[in-house]
């Protein structure tokens, strides 16, 4: 299969839904989103890229059923897919190769501390 290339925001997505479990929708990933990085993000950027990646094939949604509280409104689900946690587990060896290579050119330069 073809490699996808994801951007540094669909990646934050994709990671958001994957830590979310099944309770992963545009307000709930918009809020975790700004909880866990501080940044400023809107719900319609976070449909976007939920688009994005579900055209790619990494995520899959469906609807849930209405709610009162949403006034008979159905929220839509996004689950990762099989594909989708392959592309997570390949970003997350591309970055850890780098950062070690990284640490390790650091401790034997001295210039690079990690604080733990």
């Amino acid at each position: 299969m073809k490699r996808s290339y994801l951007g540094e925001f669909e990646e934050i997505v994709l990671l958001t839904v994957a830590v979310l479990e099944g309770a992963a929708y545009g307000v709930s990933i918009t809020h975790e989103i700004i909880e866990q990085t501080g940044r400023s993000v809107r719900l319609n950027q976070i449909h976007s890229a939920l688009e994005r990646l579900e055209d790619k094939g990494m995520v899959k949604s469906e609807m849930g059923e209405p709610t009162a509280e949403r006034g008979g409104r159905r929220k839509r689900f996004f689950t990762v897919t099989a594909y989708g946690r392959r592309t997570l587990e390949e970003i997350q060896e591309v970055r850890v190769t780098f950062w070690s290579r990284l640490l390790i050119r650091g401790m034997q330069s001295n210039e690079l501390r990690v604080m733990s």
